[in-house]
């Protein structure tokens, strides 16, 4: 019996609720999956034709990648059969995707970059290429195997990406992280042997040093309310930024995504950029100002509350991201001079919105609460987070120890 081969979407979700695209290889009933490296959500998925429905930004890039997988797959699949008419399903996979072992690491991290950009996951698709020119700069072969990946390769590639690039302790182990991320993936393809591995115990180990978070006080945000002396481009980033904060430190790339129809019943609706998660908050009396500010400029009820996202075509989501980014680069910008009009000398940016609120809250909210308001998935990210702003036990322990 010919072998046969299809698209399909599995059914088991990851934690932002997209689940994996896979090749399916059948034969005398019996079936094995090649995962291709591409998840998107259920709805956008039609399970008839086997392709990204229309409705999702990038179907037409992710359908041609598809097309082209099962293309690849085919070929191996026929020029197989030819030789070997009894292969089983777990050998056909095999010897179907044996070419990939000869991978370099770069063409092998090209394929990965490829994925993530057709997948529309542009951040991820930035930095990783910056990464990747690390690495090459460090190796000056395009030809660099994961078996020359060793314990030695990347206890000289940290010291040169601190000398010769003065990239920060955080920075060296966001590159570990994704040549880490490629070893792993290349292992599961069986590029590389796992005997190989240059991570874990008695290895190369990644540790991120303590992230400091400073937050402003009820004082200085109180100063920052009460300015009068504000430019038109100002007053919208101290809007923003505002917003971002009532609502318990809301991410700029989701207030910058709200519109008017989000906003019912005296609470704002709205679906998380970061996991898909379906969030309701009270809107609290400060945002009302606020909203009214923006009012002047509403189209309808489908338009966004901030003009930064007004105009750009949803279905480019390269084109969205920019859009996110630079207008949040923008604001940053106009932070830093509200900041010295408000005699601050910290660091005023959209992200310490959210800090700020964990500066306030401090110990006085349960952190089964804040986990709600800050939209984590589990508690202990949210103590961890919270711990840089609890002080007082510690403050009263040591004047107790001091003050004699």
């Amino acid at each position: 019996m010919a072998a046969s081969l299809q698209i399909i979407l599995r059914k088991k979700p990851n934690k932002t609720g997209e689940c994996p695209l896979a090749i399916r290889i059948t034969k005398n009933r019996r079936s094995t999956y090649k995962y291709i490296g591409l998840r998107i959500r259920k709805e956008f998925w039609d399970d008839k034709k086997k392709r990204v429905k229309k409705t999702h930004p990038d179907s037409k890039k992710l359908n041609k990648l598809i097309k082209a997988r099962i293309r690849e797959a085919k070929k191996g699949m026929v020029t197989l059969q030819t030789k070997d008419k009894d292969a089983s399903v777990h050998y056909m996979k095999k010897e179907i995707y044996r070419s990939k072992r000869k991978l370099s690491f770069f063409e092998f991290a090209q394929e990965h970059l490829d994925e993530a950009e057709l997948a529309g996951k542009h951040g991820r698709f930035i930095a990783e290429s910056a990464y990747t020119s690390y690495i090459l700069k460090f190796s000056k072969t395009k030809g660099l195997t994961f078996n020359d990946i060793d314990e030695r390769f990347l206890k000289r590639f940290k010291i040169y990406l601190r000398k010769k690039h003065s990239l920060k302790e955080v920075s060296v182990m966001n590159v570990l992280v994704y040549i880490r991320l490629l070893y792993n993936k290349a292992i599961r393809e069986g590029i590389v042997k796992r005997k190989h591995y240059p991570f874990g115990a008695g290895k190369v180990k990644i540790k991120f040093p303590e992230s400091e978070k400073i937050g402003l006080t009820r004082e200085e945000i109180l100063t920052i309310e009460g300015l009068t002396d504000l430019t038109e481009l100002e007053i919208h980033a101290r809007n923003v930024w505002l917003y971002c904060f009532y609502f318990a430190g809301i991410r700029v790339s989701d207030a910058l995504r709200a519109r008017w129809s989000d906003i019912r019943d005296g609470r704002l609706y709205y679906r998380m950029s970061k996991n898909s998660k379906l969030l309701s908050l009270k809107i609290p009396e400060k945002v009302y100002p606020i909203l009214d500010y923006y009012k002047r400029e509403k189209r309808d009820a489908n338009d966004y509350i901030f003009p930064e996202m007004k105009g750009v075509d949803l279905t480019d989501s390269k084109k969205v991201y920019n859009r996110l980014r630079n207008g949040n680069s923008k604001l940053n910008i106009r932070l830093k001079s509200i900041a010295e009009k408000a005699k601050i000398d910290k660091k005023l940016t959209m992200h310490i919105a959210r800090h700020s609120f964990g500066n306030i809250a401090g110990d006085n909210i349960h952190p089964l609460m804040l986990q709600k308001l800050y939209r984590h998935s589990d508690l202990k990210t949210t103590i961890n987070y919270q711990s840089s702003f609890i002080h007082k036990e510690a403050d009263d322990a040591l004047d107790k120890v001091i003050n004699f």
